[in-house]
Parts: C-alpha cells; sequence; structure tokens
C-alpha cells in the first residue's frame, strides 16, 4: 500500500490551475468551494469533470444540483482561493457576483466561466467525480491563471 503523504507529495509536482466551482444548495442558497481537480473530457459534446472530496461541506449543491458554474482564477484571485477554500459557512457575504440561466454564482474577473448542467455522478476512493456538460462560457483573452504547485500557489514563470 503507498504512503498517502508520499503520494499526496508526488501529486504536488503536477502544476494546476485554481477554480473556485460554484452552485447552489437544495435551499436556494449559493455555495462554492476551491477546486483544482478540474479538467476537460470532451469537445463533443462540451464536457468538464471536477473531483471534489467527499467532506466537502456544500456537497449536496453538487451531487443534488443539477447546474453549477466553474469559475477559472486569474494569478491576482488568490484571495478569492483561500475564501473558498475554508469551512466558512456564507462564502458570499459582501462579495459581489453575477448569476446566468442556472442561477449559480459566476465570479467577475475571471480568466473563464463555464455554466453547466450536471451528466453523471461517479465515486472515486474519497472523491465524487462529478461530469458536467457546458452550456455557456465565456472567457478573457488577457491575464495569467493562478496555479497550485507543491502545496502552495504559484504564477507562472517564462514560456518556453
Amino acid at each position: 500500500m503507498l504512503d498517502s503523504r508520499r503520494f499526496r507529495g508526488a501529486l504536488g509536482r503536477f502544476a494546476t490551475g485554481v477554480t473556485v466551482v460554484t452552485g447552489l444548495m437544495p435551499d436556494g442558497t449559493p455555495a462554492g468551494v476551491t477546486v483544482n481537480a478540474f479538467t476537460s473530457l470532451s469537445l463533443r459534446p462540451p464536457l468538464v469533470l471536477i473531483a471534489l472530496a467527499d467532506s466537502t461541506t456544500c456537497l449536496d449543491a453538487f451531487i443534488k444540483g443539477d447546474r453549477f458554474a466553474i469559475n477559472v482564477l486569474r494569478e491576482d484571485q488568490r484571495p478569492l482561493s483561500l475564501t473558498f477554500a475554508t469551512q466558512r459557512k456564507n462564502k458570499f457575504k459582501g462579495l459581489v457576483y453575477e448569476t446566468w440561466d442556472s442561477g449559480c454564482p459566476i465570479l467577475p474577473g475571471c480568466l473563464a466561466n463555464l455554466e453547466c448542467t450536471r451528466v453523471t455522478l461517479h465515486q472515486g476512493g474519497d472523491h465524487v467525480v462529478v461530469i458536467g456538460e457546458v452550456d455557456r462560457m465565456e472567457h478573457s483573452e488577457d491575464g495569467n491563471p493562478l496555479l497550485y504547485y507543491r502545496g502552495s500557489y504559484a504564477r507562472l514563470g517564462e514560456k518556453i
């Protein structure tokens, strides 16, 4: 059996972008969580995948709700990432956001915003894998991503 700390350390050598995934709790309350386990899955149809820990406090927004949004953060949006990485109850207090068709919060100033309809759920160890079809999106032509590498936030270096 692999040592989980060493496994986590090895996976930390893979730089990822940082997103805030938003949805609505069953009572309609906005919910959100910082996620770096995000990837594109298919171009036709346009599918994306996120993985959420079973311990995610707002998990019901994504396993009971049928819509969610992915907000791809810019390098200057680290404070948003930190806010949504906490266990705080009302992460949206004082935060300006818009909503599209789903009613899920869309965070302004992001590199990209994707509004999705949940297609399927899969259990994967201690995570739930959520696959969604992208219904609407917007993206910026400018800016750099907020990255996560070896347990810390990072920035793009020189392009090669």
